[in-house]
C-alpha cells in the first residue's frame, strides 16, 4: 500500500532525479494508489519544486509535461492510498512545510495526529490538507527552524509519532540529502555509485542497482551522493551489511504478456521450481534459509498455528492437511488480524508459521509479535528478502518466486503452498515421522510438479474460452473437499478480486447444510473433484454433490484428474489436470481457476493488474 521513492545523485543539477523517481513510481503502481506526486530539490534554496495530482500516474505525467519542474539534485515521489482525507490534489503527497522549503511523503497512519494537529493549530500553523502526513511535515519544519539538521529533526519527530509510518523528506537548503524513517512500514535503501536510492520496495530502484540495505524498526537513514548513514532514533550510528537482490529489472516486466498477472500465472512452474531449489544440505537434510530454531524446541512442539491473510491464509489451509498427515501435529490456521484479539492459547510448545508474500503485511507482523511475546517460536514464509517479518521471525523460508506485480496473488500462492510442504517435510524428517526413503519420495513428487503445472498452462485454452462467454454472469459458486476446499475458496476470491462478481467457495459437504439454497436454474458451479484413486477417496461423495446441484438446474464445470472419465457424466464441461499425490493436487487444480478469473475480468474490460479498492501490500491494520 502506497509507493515511496527517494533519490539523490552527484554532479550538476539535471533531470535524472525526476526520471528515477517517476520510473520508480511506475514500478510501484502495483501496490495500489489513488494519487501521485513528486518533489525535486532544485537550485532554489528557499523552495522545492513540486507537482501532484489525484488519480493514476498518467495524470501526474501529463501535469509534468505541461508544467515541467526545474532540474535538481534530489527528489522524492509518492503514490498515495487514501486514509486520512479523500483522494484529491490537495491531499496527495508530497506536502510542503516551512514556506515550501521542506517536502515530506508518508506511508502508514500516524495514530496521534489529532493531538499533534491541535498543538500545531494552537501555534498558528495553517493546514492545507486533511492528512495526518501534513502534521509530520510541520513538526519537521518546527525542528529545522530551531536549528536542527533535517536528519536530526527527523529523529526528533519520530520520537513523538505513534502508529505505523515510513517518512521521506527533503529540504531545499540541503540539496544533497534525502532523509527517511520507518516504523512498522517498509523502507529499503539502494546503493549506487555517486547516487543512492530509497524505496518502499526494491522494485523501485532495481533498474539502477541490485545492492540494497535493510532499514530496521525505528531507524532513520540519510542518503547523499557519497554514502548512507543509518542511526536509531537517538542518533546512534548503526552498521549494516548490504545484500544483493538475485533478480533483475527484466523480472519485473511483462515479458511479452498483455498483463503482469498473465505473466505471473505463466511464471508458476519456475516459481515452484525455484522454491524447491537448493533445499538439501551437504548431509542430505532439508534446510531453511535463515535463522535457527533449535531441534530440541521443534521436537517439543505440540501444536502449529499458521497466521496469514487472504490468499496466504488459503495456502496455510492447504498446508494444514499435509503437515498433519506427515507430522501428526495438530495445525490451526488463523486470520492474522483476528489472532491476537481472541486471546489465543499459545505457549513455548506452539510453533507459529507466518505467511506473507511481502513480509510487510501489518496484520501478520502484529500477530508474529504477539506470538513471540507468549514465548512461541516463529517461522516466516515470505517472498521479500529483508522484509520485516523475515527479520523478526526466528527462522525464515523464502519462497523465491521473484517479484509479483499484479495485486491479485497467483505465483505467490503456489510458492507459499510449496514452502509449507517443505516445512512439513522438514519437520517430519526432524521428528522422525518419516523414514529417509519416504522423505526422498515426497521430494521427488514435488520436483515433478513444475512440469505438470506447465502442462496445465499449455492446455488452458478451453477454460479461457469458457470465461469469455461468462462475462455477464452475476454470481459463481465453487465447491471442493479436503485439499480441494481451499482451492475452491481461492478460486472464488480470484473472481471477486478481478471481475467484481459475487463468488463463494464452500466445502462441498457443507452444501446440503444451507448453501444449496443459492442454487437455481443456470447457476454456474465449479467443482474441484478429488482423484478417484486411493482407498479413502472422496470422489464418489463429491460426485453426489455435483448431482445435487445439477438436479436443481446448475451448470457444472469440473476440475478433474486426467483419466477420470466418470467426471464427464456429471459436468457441462471438464477441465483436466495431470495426476499427482492427493496432498499436492492444489498446485495443479487452482491454475485453471486463476486463468478463468483472469480471462473473465479481461472480457469485462477490467484492469486485472490493479483491481479497484485493492492494494498489493496492506501495511496498516
Amino acid at each position: 500500500m502506497c509507493g515511496i521513492v527517494g533519490y539523490v545523485g552527484s554532479g550538476a543539477p539535471g533531470g535524472r532525479p525526476q526520471g528515477v523517481v517517476m520510473s520508480g513510481l511506475a514500478r510501484l503502481e502495483y501496490r495500489g494508489y489513488d494519487s501521485a506526486g513528486i518533489a525535486v530539490v532544485t537550485e532554489d534554496t528557499e523552495r522545492v519544486a513540486m507537482s501532484k495530482k489525484a488519480g493514476k500516474l498518467v495524470n501526474l505525467e501529463k501535469e509534468l509535461a505541461e508544467r515541467p519542474l526545474a532540474p535538481g539534485t534530489a527528489a522524492i515521489g509518492h503514490t498515495r492510498w487514501a486514509t486520512h482525507g479523500a483522494p484529491t490534489d490537495a491531499n496527495a503527497h508530497p506536502h510542503l512545510a516551512a514556506g515550501g522549503r521542506i517536502a515530506i511523503i508518508h506511508n502508514g497512519i500516524i495514530e496521534n495526529f489529532a493531538a499533534l494537529r491541535a498543538e500545531l493549530l494552537d501555534e498558528g500553523v495553517e493546514f492545507l490538507s486533511e492528512t495526518d502526513t501534513e502534521v509530520a511535515g510541520h513538526l519537521l519544519a518546527r525542528e529545522v527552524d530551531r536549528g536542527l539538521s533535517l536528519a536530526d529533526a527527523m529523529r526528533a519527530i519520530t520520537r513523538r509519532l505513534e502508529g505505523a509510518f515510513t517518512l521521506l523528506a527533503v529540504d531545499a537548503r540541503e540539496p544533497r540529502s534525502v532523509v527517511g524513517a520507518r516504523r512498522n512500514s517498509p523502507l529499503v535503501i539502494g546503493l549506487g555509485e555517486g547516487e543512492n536510492f530509497l524505496g518502499s520496495d526494491v522494485v523501485a530502484f532495481i533498474e539502477h542497482t541490485r545492492d540494497a540495505l535493510e532499514l530496521h524498526q525505528d531507524e532513520v537513514v540519510e542518503i547523499t551522493p557519497d554514502g548512507v548513514t543509518i542511526t536509531d532514533i537517538r542518533g546512534l550510528v548503526v552498521e549494516r551489511e548490504p545484500y544483493h537482490v538475485d533478480w533483475d529489472a527484466s523480472a519485473a516486466q511483462k515479458g511479452g504478456f498483455a498483463t503482469f498477472m498473465e505473466k505471473e500465472i505463466h511464471d508458476q512452474p519456475t516459481a515452484v521450481a525455484d522454491t524447491l531449489r537448493g533445499r538439501i544440505d551437504e548431509h542430505g537434510r532439508l534446510q531453511l534459509d535463515g535463522g535457527m530454531i533449535h531441534e530440541t524446541i521443534l521436537n517439543s512442539i505440540d501444536k502449529i498455528i499458521v497466521v496469514a491473510c487472504g490468499t496466504a491464509a488459503y495456502a496455510g489451509l492447504v498446508g494444514r492437511y499435509a503437515i498433519e498427515h506427515w507430522c501428526r501435529i495438530p495445525v490451526e490456521v488463523e486470520l492474522a488480524h483476528e489472532f491476537r484479539y481472541r486471546d489465543p492459547v499459545v505457549s513455548v510448545r506452539t510453533l507459529v508459521v507466518a505467511i506473507s508474500q511481502s513480509g510487510e503485511t501489518m496484520d501478520t507482523i502484529m500477530a508474529v509479535r504477539h506470538a513471540q511475546q507468549q514465548g512461541a517460536p516463529v517461522i516466516a514464509i515470505v517472498n521479500s528478502q529483508g522484509s520485516t517479518i523475515a527479520r523478526e521471525a526466528d527462522a525464515v523460508l523464502y519462497t523465491r518466486a521473484g517479484p509479483e506485480i499484479a495485486v491479485a496473488s497467483t505465483k505467490a500462492f503456489l510458492a507459499q503452498i510449496t514452502a509449507v510442504y517443505l516445512l512439513g517435510i522438514y519437520l517430519a524428517e526432524l521428528r522422525g515421522n518419516k523414514f529417509p526413503d519416504e522423505i526422498e519420495s515426497l521430494l521427488d513428487q514435488l520436483d515433478a510438479i513444475p512440469a505438470k503445472i506447465q502442462r496445465v498452462l499449455d492446455t488452458s485454452e478451453p477454460i479461457r474460452e469458457l470465461a469469455r462467454t461468462m462475462a455477464n454472469e452475476r454470481t459463481v459458486l465453487f465447491l471442493g473437499r479436503h485439499v480441494g476446499c481451499p482451492v475452491a475458496l481461492e478460486g472464488a476470491l480470484k473472481l471477486k478480486e478481478l471481475a467484481y462478481i459475487h463468488a463463494e467457495g464452500f466445502a462441498a459437504g457443507e452444501l446440503k447444510h444451507g448453501p444449496i439454497a443459492l442454487v437455481e436454474e443456470g447457476q454456474p458451479v465449479f467443482i474441484v473433484l478429488p482423484s478417484p484413486r486411493g482407498r479413502e477417496s472422496l470422489h464418489s461423495k463429491v460426485i453426489s454433490n455435483v448431482q445435487e446441484v445439477r438436479a436443481r438446474g446448475a451448470r457444472t464445470f469440473v476440475i478433474a484428474e486426467e483419466g477420470d472419465k466418470e467426471a464427464e457424466n456429471y459436468a457441462e464441461q471438464v477441465f483436466y489436470v495431470p495426476s499427482a499425490p492427493v496432498l499436492m493436487t492444489p498446485l495443479l487444480s487452482v491454475v485453471p481457476l486463476q486463468l478463468f478469473a483472469l480471462e473473465l475480468a479481461a472480457a469485462k474490460g477490467y484492469d486485472v493488474d490493479q483491481p479497484r479498492n485493492l492494494a498489493k501490500s496492506v501495511t496498516v491494520e
